[in-house]
This record gives structure tokens, sequence and C-alpha cells, in this order.
């Protein structure tokens, strides 16, 4: 095989895997690691692929980093319901965790007339947004992240696990339902995976858009989400999937 057929397959492999590794890539194709490693510097020198550790991953979207301004004006009306449908789930006198994003602040709206909760959250917006309601919140400190008002590092990952929590609604940039939950910042990553261990149950709130994505910083696996609350337009085979993996899933 000749070195520009050989790149081609692999961003075939990226196109529809999402990301591939140099040691599958070198059995695959029967060449060496280093060889691989050069098509792989040299597709992302084209923008067809974003070197990561051990392999690389589709280039399209993955360090794709909008601002929360630029989100809010996203599906929108699918936002609300799954807002509305997530408060639904709540209980007085629940400690709730909300990471950040557009659908959870939507959420923090909805629970503004919820008594005796309690919200944590790392993100700056929402604990503005609840200010003066009988919610009382609990927000982390940490480095403020300019685009998704949220705050993470060591300060946020360490209050963290000296919290425990109900329920955690985790929004995600995105949602591979065998990959699992990704989202475009490393450090916006970790204090999301400090959010499901201290968490009792975890909820994954997202619309349809963010399935069969993947962003540079993997959060979890499928297995660590107890519930998904998303809308009508989940891929088929995307439902199925969750599904089989014992996966609740809520459509609006």
């Amino acid at each position: 095989m000749l070195n520009e057929e050989r790149r081609r397959a692999i961003v075939k492999i990226l196109n529809r895997d999402g990301r591939v590794l140099v040691t599958t890539l070198a059995r695959q194709f029967k060449t060496s690691q280093v060889t691989i490693r050069k098509d792989l510097d040299i597709l992302q020198s084209q923008g067809l692929a974003y070197r990561s550790h051990g392999g690389a991953l589709l280039s399209e979207g993955v360090l794709e980093d909008p601002t929360l301004r630029e989100k809010e004006k996203l599906h929108h009306k699918e936002k609300l319901r799954i807002a509305a449908a997530a408060a639904a789930m709540v209980k007085e006198g629940q400690v709730v965790i909300l990471d950040s994003g557009t659908t959870t602040t939507a959420i923090a709206r909805a629970l503004r007339g919820v008594r005796k909760l309690t919200i944590v959250t790392n993100a700056v917006n929402i604990a503005a947004d609840l200010a003066g309601t009988e919610v009382e919140v609990i927000l982390t400190g940490g480095t403020l992240r300019k685009n998704s008002f949220s705050l993470v590092g060591p300060i946020a990952e360490e209050m963290l696990r000296y919290l425990h929590a109900d329920i955690l609604f985790l929004g995600v940039d995105g949602f591979d339902s065998h990959y699992g939950l990704s989202t475009p910042n490393l450090l916006e990553a970790k204090v999301n995976r400090i959010m499901v261990e201290m968490a009792k149950r975890t909820v994954a709130v997202c619309d349809s858009s963010k399935f069969g994505r993947r962003s540079l910083s993997h959060i979890v696996p499928p297995s660590a989400v107890h519930e998904v609350i998303t809308d009508h337009r989940i891929p088929k085979h995307d439902l199925q999937s969750l599904r089989d993996a014992g996966i609740e899933v809520k459509l609006v």
C-alpha cells in the first residue's frame, strides 16, 4: 500500500470511529508505529486529524469551544423541555450538582421555586441566577473559564471531593454511545469526573445534536451514567445502544 493510500484509509477510519490508536493501525497496515506516527502528523498538518497521546482524534469539532452566549442560541426549545423534565426529578431537601452549560442553566432556572434545595455548581452564571431565591447555593472555587463561566482546576476539584449529592445533571459537548461523554477542555473534564464520583445518581442532559460527537477530553464512559434526558431526534442506533446498556432514556 502506498503512503497516500494508507493515509486515506486512516481518514476513513477516523470518520467512522472518531479516533485511532497508533498500535492498532500499525497492526492493521502491517507497518511500524514510527510510520503511523508520521502519517498522523501529516494528517494533522493537513487539518484532517488532531494528534493525541497514543493516537489521533477526528479534527472536526474536537477543539471547538463556543461561548455560553453562542450556545444559548442553539436548540433553545429542546433545552427548555429537557430542563423541565430534569427539574421534575428533584425533590425537596435534596442536594443537586449542576455543571456549567446552557442546559444546566435552564435547569437551575426551573428549580428556583423548590424549597429546602441545595445546589452545588462550578458555574458562576448559575450561582448568580439563583441569588435571591430560596435555593441554597454552594459555588466551588477555582480558576474562571471565560467561555463557559465555569470554575476549574485544583481548588474546584478539592472542594467537590468534600461534598456528596443526590443527583448530578451533567451537560456535555459530545456523547458517543460507545466512547462516552466528552468536552473540549481538559480541566473541565476533570472537574466533571469528580462530580460523577460525588453524586449518587448521574443524569446526562443534552439535546440530540450532541450524539455521535466526540470532543477532545473524555469525561466518563456511558456506563457511569444512570439516565439520559434528550429530545426525540436522538439517532435510533444511539437510543438503542443506550437502552441495551441498561441506561434509562427520557425523551422530551
